[in-house]
């Protein structure tokens, strides 16, 4: 098998991000996009669904409380971490 040499582009930040993780799993950045590309030959197309996240309604209703909690007056704000854990400890 004759290999060919392939430049591609990607974010500094998203390589450097999925360089351990391939190399927990074994892996070369190299040899874990020639296991996509041949996954996506096998399957004929993406070898994953691509598909916007489905969250929890628990969540979704989390983030919501955190946005209102964030821009509500009556939240404290803290500068001195000391008081902020003494608040919270009440």
């Amino acid at each position: 098998m004759s290999t060919t040499a392939t430049n591609i582009r990607i974010d500094s930040q998203l390589k450097s991000e999925v360089t351990p993780l391939f190399e927990g799993l074994g892996l070369s950045l190299s040899q874990a996009i020639t296991l996509f590309l041949r996954q996506s030959v096998l399957r004929n197309g993406l070898p994953f669904k691509v598909e916007y996240p489905e969250y929890s309604k628990e969540l979704l209703s989390a983030v919501e409380e955190a946005k209102k909690l964030e821009n509500s007056k009556e939240t404290p704000r803290y500068t001195d971490m000391k008081k902020m854990w003494a608040d919270l400890d009440k």
